[in-house]
């Protein structure tokens, strides 16, 4: 295998997303390098519905050259998941086509009337995502462990819908349910203006408790896996809901404004996880 392959999958791990990059950063090879592969082919999968400008493939051509994945050419990552599915053999392709199909209902459904619909969304891109990595973080196929890591890809994906209020909006969706809005008394219109008010607030809170309820069942049997990999996934729930802290640090002002977790508190949860795992370091 080509070495600069895997490192270009980490590259754009590091530059799409430090917290993840930061939170696997511990992982022993050849773990570390199977999450910088499956998050590179997640990203290439996001972007090619987010910005297609600025993706070398349309959500179609990348479901169909994943379909004949040995013939596949034309961009690192194509060797790079050959290598990932050889590594690690008990991994399915199920949850990326999964995947792939969650990011194709952004093309033509865009506003939510329903948790339920939500949910259903959150499993497909981010649940999803819990399934790729859990052949990758440990070597037993444990259901509990599977669920867990579902429910953690979903709380992380409904911070994100939180996070991505505002620029969700100008690219015409809605994801916050229009029950979610309307049991809090909040208006498509208020929504639409930009408004922030109790109501609003009050719509971001409800998600954020589902989004820590998920966390919680996520991390529910986090001492099962190997101590790298534990610390790993408790390290990236941990700067994930962080990102609920930002949001209402500021005054939950998400129309204009994109919440993050600065390096010093990345740091400070690092420090406190790390404690927890003395054997790791």
């Amino acid at each position: 295998m080509n070495e600069t392959i895997l490192l270009q999958c980490g590259e754009l791990m590091r530059r799409g997303s430090s917290s993840f990059h930061k939170a696997f950063d511990g992982l022993p090879s050849p773990r570390r390098e199977a999450v910088h592969v499956i998050y590179a082919f997640c990203r290439i999968i996001d972007d090619s519905v987010d910005e297609p400008e600025n993706s070398p493939y349309t959500i179609h051509e990348l479901r169909s050259m994943f379909l004949k994945l040995e013939e596949a050419e034309g961009h690192f990552i194509w060797p790079a998941l050959r290598w990932l599915f050889s590594s690690f053999p008990q991994l399915s392709q199920e949850p990326f086509l999964l995947q792939m199909e969650g990011q194709l209902t952004d093309l033509t459904f865009t506003h939510y009337e329903t948790m339920e619909q939500l949910e259903s969304y959150c499993y497909l891109v981010a649940g999803t995502v819990g399934e790729m990595l859990l052949p990758v973080l440990r070597d037993d196929d444990n259901e509990e462990a599977r669920s867990a890591g579902i429910s953690l890809g979903m709380g992380m994906q409904l911070v994100n819908i939180i996070r991505d209020v505002g620029e969700d909006l100008r690219r015409g969706r809605r994801y916050l349910p229009l029950e979610v809005l309307q049991r809090n008394g909040y208006s498509e219109q208020e929504l639409a203006q930009g408004e922030v008010n109790e109501r609003f607030i009050a719509v971001l809170q409800e998600l954020k408790t589902e989004a820590l309820a998920y966390f919680r069942r996520g991390l529910d049997n986090v001492r099962t896996y190997p101590p790298q990999s534990g610390m790993a996934v408790e390290l990236a729930a941990a700067f994930y809901a962080a990102i609920l802290d930002a949001v209402a640090a500021q005054d939950y002002n998400v129309f204009h404004k994109r919440a993050y977790v600065s390096d010093e508190a990345k740091v400070l949860m690092f420090r406190r996880t790390a404690a927890r795992y003395p054997l790791v370091h």
